[in-house]
């Protein structure tokens, strides 16, 4: 995985919001678009979460928000 996505999961853990979005945002890739949908699900913008899900190829999760972070940080680091 690219050094910047760790880092945007990093940020993500630390509760730096706009520093993780702002990683994922110009980064066309999968993974990259999991992280932004999960931004956006922390947000309470579900709409938004949902077109970057269909974009990262996921189905919205039915977890908690903790639980889909840490599964990002297994799957991708």
């Amino acid at each position: 995985m690219a050094e910047a996505l760790k880092t945007a999961i990093d940020n993500l853990k630390a509760g730096d919001w706009d520093g993780a979005h702002a990683i994922v945002q110009d980064d066309p890739s999968a993974e990259a678009a999991w992280i932004h949908a999960h931004l956006h699900r922390v947000e309470g913008d579900q709409s938004n979460a949902a077109y970057w899900y269909r974009r990262a190829g996921r189905p919205v999760p039915t977890s908690g928000l903790d639980e889909e972070r840490e599964a990002i940080a297994r799957e991708l680091c």
